[in-house]
């Protein structure tokens, strides 16, 4: 399937102020993060992963389920997908992710006053 794959961080913007915005400052971190996604049909296991910290996360598309967070609490969403993107509304902002090439392309944007974006470019690997 098209997102399946493992993935490295090849460039990021906005990192620190995206962790700020999102009283997150503290887990900042230089290791280079890599995404593993299996998918399968409608079913994803998406994991993120740096040594010492993992967080993986398991969804259908269009079905209501309980995800985790980076800051580690567990909450209900229904994951979507609009035109080849993955839609996932976090309570402290809004996630987005897409295939374009060998790349994993994902943004978190924070609502609000601070409306801060990061923008994380994968390679497949």
């Amino acid at each position: 399937m098209a997102f399946s794959g493992t993935y490295e961080l090849e460039s990021q913007e906005n990192y620190d102020e995206f962790l700020e915005a999102i009283g997150f400052a503290n887990a900042k971190t230089d290791f280079k993060v890599t995404t593993k996604v299996l998918q399968e049909g409608d079913d994803f296991t998406w994991s993120q992963i740096i040594p010492n910290w993992t967080l993986t996360n398991k969804f259908t598309i269009g079905k209501e389920c309980e995800l985790e967070s980076m800051l580690r609490s567990k909450f209900i969403t229904t994951v979507t997908m609009e035109g080849g993107k993955i839609i996932i509304p976090f309570p402290q902002y809004h996630f987005t992710a897409e295939i374009s090439g060998d790349k994993l392309i994902m943004l978190c944007t924070t609502t609000g006053e601070k409306g801060v974006t990061m923008k994380r470019i994968n390679k497949r690997i």
